[in-house]
C-alpha cells in the first residue's frame, strides 16, 4: 500500500516531466533551445522536438517574412528640395543563432528598431545621391532596389535578409508646398519668357530676310525694266533711223504730223506763230506754177 502511495507522486512527476520535455516545431517557426540563456540547440525543421525540463528554455521566431513599415522621415536630394518619402520592408530571420547573439532578449520588438535605423541610413544614403525630379519620377526601381541592396548587406549582421523595399510616398513638405508651387511658378514664367523673346527674334529675322527679299526683287525688276525700256528705245531709234534713211521726206512729213497732234490735242486750239514758220509747212497750200 505504501509503495503504491509513492509510486503515484513519482509517476505523475514523470508524466509532468516527459509533457514538459516534449515541444513541437511549426513549419512558420524556428526555434531556439536555450540552456541557462545559452544556445544549445537550432530547430528548423517542423515537427516533434525535445528538451531538458527546468534546464532548458524554447525561444520561437516568425520563419515567415515580415514586414516593416517604416515612419516617415525628410531626406535632401541634390537639388535641395527636402522630400518627405515613406517607405516598407519585408525582411526574414534567416539565422536564429545570429539574430538571437544581435538583438537578445530584445526579439522581434529589437530587431524592427535595428531595420527601421538601417532603412533609414540607406534611404537618407542613397536618395541624398540623387535630384528630386528621378525621385519623384514614376521610375524608382533602380532606387529601391539600391536601397534594398545596401540594406542586405548591414542586415546581414542580425541574421536577417532583406527580401524588399518599396517607397510607397514621396512628397514635399508641407511648410516648402507654398515657396515650391512659387519657384515652379516662376520657372514656368522665366521658360515662358525666354520662348517669347526667342519668338520674336525669329519673327526679326523672318521679316528682314522677307524685307530683304523685296528689295532684291524690286530692283532686279527695276534693272530688267530699264534694260527692256533701254533694248526698246535701242529698236525704236533703229527704226526711225532706217524709215529715215528711206524716205526723208515722207519721215519729215509723219514727224510734223505727230507734233500737230501733240500741239493740237484738247481745247489748245490757238497758237501764235510768225508767218514765215516752217511748223506748219504741211498745212500750206503749194504756190502755183
Amino acid at each position: 500500500m505504501r509503495k503504491s502511495t509513492l509510486l503515484l507522486p513519482v509517476a505523475f512527476i514523470a508524466v509532468i516531466a516527459l509533457l514538459s520535455s516534449i515541444f513541437i516545431v511549426d513549419e512558420r517557426e524556428k526555434v531556439l533551445v536555450l540552456q541557462f540563456g545559452k544556445v544549445v540547440s537550432v530547430k528548423n525543421e517542423p515537427g516533434i522536438a525535445f528538451k531538458i525540463p527546468l534546464i532548458q528554455d524554447v525561444v520561437r521566431y516568425d520563419d515567415r517574412i515580415l514586414s516593416r513599415d517604416v515612419d516617415p522621415l525628410e531626406v535632401t536630394p541634390l537639388d535641395d528640395r527636402r522630400l518627405v518619402v515613406d517607405a516598407f520592408a519585408r525582411y526574414r530571420i534567416v539565422d536564429v543563432e545570429k539574430f538571437r547573439q544581435a538583438v537578445g532578449v530584445g526579439g522581434e520588438r529589437a530587431a524592427e528598431t535595428r531595420i527601421d535605423s538601417i532603412l533609414k541610413a540607406q534611404i537618407r544614403e542613397v536618395l541624398g545621391s540623387v535630384s528630386s525630379n528621378d525621385i519623384l519620377s514614376t521610375d524608382r526601381a533602380a532606387l529601391m532596389l539600391r536601397i534594398r541592396n545596401g540594406a542586405i548587406a548591414d542586415a546581414r549582421s542580425l541574421g536577417l535578409v532583406v527580401v524588399d523595399v518599396r517607397l510607397k510616398r514621396t512628397d514635399l513638405p508641407r511648410a516648402n508646398l507654398s515657396a515650391t508651387f512659387d519657384r515652379m511658378r516662376a520657372e514656368r514664367d522665366r521658360e515662358a519668357a525666354d520662348e517669347i523673346a526667342r519668338g520674336k527674334e525669329a519673327a526679326l529675322r523672318v521679316t528682314a530676310l522677307a524685307d530683304r527679299t523685296v528689295v532684291e526683287l524690286v530692283s532686279d525688276a527695276s534693272r530688267q525694266s530699264e534694260i527692256a525700256r533701254g533694248e526698246a528705245d535701242a529698236k525704236r531709234n533703229a527704226i526711225f533711223a532706217q524709215a529715215f534713211g528711206k524716205d526723208i521726206e515722207f519721215f519729215e512729213f509723219y514727224r510734223s504730223l505727230a507734233a500737230y497732234r501733240t500741239a493740237l490735242k484738247g481745247n489748245n486750239s490757238t497758237m501764235v506763230l510768225s508767218p514765215d514758220s516752217e511748223f506748219f509747212n504741211y498745212l500750206k497750200s503749194a504756190k502755183p506754177e
